[in-house]
């Protein structure tokens, strides 16, 4: 006898539908075609003890298990709820109704009990895509798939349950989320908020500034002078996620298996901050089955690369391209997945090995052209995508012992907000651009305009500062930012002066 279901494969962050077919027929052995991984073909073993678990038995005569497309490599244990369903439906130890309207995936453990898979959220969404009627899963990743509608989530704890829904001895309701519900009470998510920091308004400028205007920047500073500490605050000043973004990123971190269990939307904004040893493939992404990096893990979002000189120089070098592109492509000799990472850049680093280069109380110990060095671990291409570059200086003992109250998260978010609403009526007619930072040259030009006052003032600074050719742009964008938060349809000279001093790496005079 024949049965047939439907399971899912995720490249990328998206699904491609896998039809499951088991025969059962005269003859011996066990036989798993479609181009089966390892994980895989072991789902022989733990389907025999699962059902075995409930009184089923596993027919001794000859099974085919036929995962379709065949040209398509199927990977990962989330194969063994269909399978074992339709085996039983094929061998008449059950009468399995509706198995070809349901989407069924779910790894099973020896006692018939359901673990959590991976990438949820992509394959619920092309389910209801294609036109079924539910998904079967296993109960901890119900929530997850619950944010889609219009499909029918059924969660279930064990190979038991499942098997009772579709012969009609047990109705279980399909769970439903309501994402307005889920983004109301996760305005104000953050366990760190801007009111905690004493001192260091000029960095909280500069923060906000990048975060109204999506720019990349770079924090340059001494030991303990708080540039961590600032850096976990910037997330809580971005806008709230739309209900679009949040389900991109949700498919990054379901993909990834980062989601907790019985995790839903991601409805706050993901802040990264990954170690210095990390390797190129786990900064972007790859392996040899490809999964999303921390650069993607950070769409819309935050990916913060402390003492950023101590990365290896080849890690930072591969993210120029996503910096400039907002996706990362990852190639094999098989295929190629595409992850998003339309991310803001926040790096920090020491002036100087000893750290004291420029202090205002310490001696920097470096001998000649050490700091020089030192500056060149980051390249002219990578420095180039960062607009801000802010100097940090230590807080004083009056600073932070001070009891004067200090701008909330809130307040600043408030400003970001109507700076990015300018923004998105600035650039309605070009989808593909959502801030002043993602504005190419030519756009600048247009949209960038500034008076011969403004223009004697750029002159002059970029002469006696040493300006690089490269800051001229950055400027100019994070100029626009400025007058956007100061509600300012055009770039005033004060605006202009404000982002001049945003370039301090770009003074060739800067490291002596």
């Amino acid at each position: 006898m024949l049965a047939k279901t439907f399971g899912s494969a995720v490249y990328g962050v998206n699904a491609t539908m896998i039809t499951i077919e088991v025969s059962v027929d005269q003859g011996k052995h066990f036989f798993m075609v479609g181009l089966p991984d390892s994980a895989v073909k072991e789902s022989e073993q733990r389907v025999e003890a699962a059902i075995k678990h409930y009184d089923y038995f596993f027919p001794r005569r000859k099974v085919v298990v036929n995962l379709a497309p065949a040209d398509i490599r199927k990977e990962g244990s989330a194969y063994d709820l269909p399978i074992a369903l339709c085996i039983l439906h094929a061998s008449e130890q059950a009468v399995l109704n509706d198995l070809e309207r349901y989407v069924i995936m779910g790894e099973l453990a020896l006692d018939g009990k359901l673990r959590p898979i991976k990438g949820v959220l992509p394959i619920a969404i092309e389910a209801r895509k294609q036109g079924f009627k539910g998904f079967i899963l296993p109960k901890e990743n119900a929530n997850e798939a619950s944010i889609v509608n219009n499909l029918d989530i059924i969660g279930v704890d064990n190979i038991i349950e499942a098997i009772d829904f579709f012969e009609g001895r047990k109705k279980i309701e399909p769970l439903i989320s309501d994402t307005r519900d889920i983004f109301s009470n996760a305005q104000n998510d953050y366990d760190v908020d801007f009111s905690h920091v004493q001192g260091q308004e000029n960095i909280k400028r500069a923060l906000e500034i990048a975060a109204a205007g999506g720019h990349n920047a770079i924090m340059i500073g001494p030991p303990g002078a708080g540039k961590t500490m600032l850096a976990k605050r910037l997330p809580t000043i971005l806008p709230p996620l739309t209900l679009y973004e949040a389900l991109e990123t949700t498919k990054i971190h379901s993909v990834a298996g980062k989601l907790g269990a019985k995790a839903s939307l991601v409805s706050t904004r993901p802040y990264r901050s990954p170690h210095h040893t990390i390797s190129d493939a786990a900064l972007v992404g790859g392996g040899s089955v490809p999964q999303p990096g921390e650069i993607s893990l950070a769409h819309n979002g935050v990916l913060f690369l402390d003492e950023l000189p101590e990365f290896k120089r080849t890690a930072l070098e591969v993210m120029r391209q996503p910096l400039e592109e907002h996706k990362v492509s990852i190639s094999r000799a098989r295929w190629a997945v595409e992850f998003p990472s339309n991310f803001m850049l926040l790096a920090s680093m020491n002036p100087c090995p000893c750290g004291y280069y420029n202090h205002p109380e310490k001696e920097c110990v470096c001998g000649p052209g050490v700091v020089q060095r030192y500056l060149n671990k980051i390249s002219g291409p990578l420095l180039d995508r960062i607009d801000l570059h802010v100097e940090v200086t230590p807080v004083n003992f009056d600073q932070m012992t001070s009891n004067r109250k200090t701008e909330s998260s809130q307040e600043i978010r408030e400003r970001v907000i109507k700076a990015r609403e300018i923004q998105t009526r600035r650039f309605k007619d070009f989808p593909e651009i959502h801030s002043n930072a993602m504005m190419p040259s030519q756009m600048v030009k247009e949209m960038c305009e500034i008076g011969d006052v403004g223009r004697l003032l750029l002159k002059r600074a970029m002469e006696k500062l040493q300006l690089s050719a490269r800051a001229y742009d950055r400027i100019l964008r994070v100029a626009r930012t400025i007058s956007d938060l100061a509600g300012s349809e055009t770039i005033k000279t004060e605006h202009l002066a404000e982002a001049i001093q945003y370039r301090s790496l770009d003074r060739e005079n800067w490291a002596g």
